[in-house]
């Protein structure tokens, strides 16, 4: 029966061991997950910015340019 009981005992703190790791583990990969933030360059910031509205542009003008198909093929199908 001490054997058994041993074993158990044994078991237990193996478990307790493991789960102490998984939560060291768990707990680093938090605390390097937030600090990985870092402060952005003020021209980088400007670039997006800039590279947004540029965007915006060539979408309109696509956009515009497809309107501008489906409507002609809308006026030749009515001819």
């Amino acid at each position: 029966m001490q054997i058994i009981e041993r074993a158990r005992a044994s078991a237990n703190t193996v478990k307790g061991w493991a789960n102490a790791k998984v939560a060291t583990v768990v707990g680093l990969a938090t605390a390097g997950a937030t600090s990985a933030h870092a402060a952005i360059p003020e021209g980088v910031t400007t670039a997006l910015a800039s590279l947004s509205s540029d965007a915006l542009t060539v979408a309109g003008v696509v956009l515009a340019a497809i309107v501008a198909v489906f409507a002609f093929k809308f006026i030749r199908k009515g001819l």
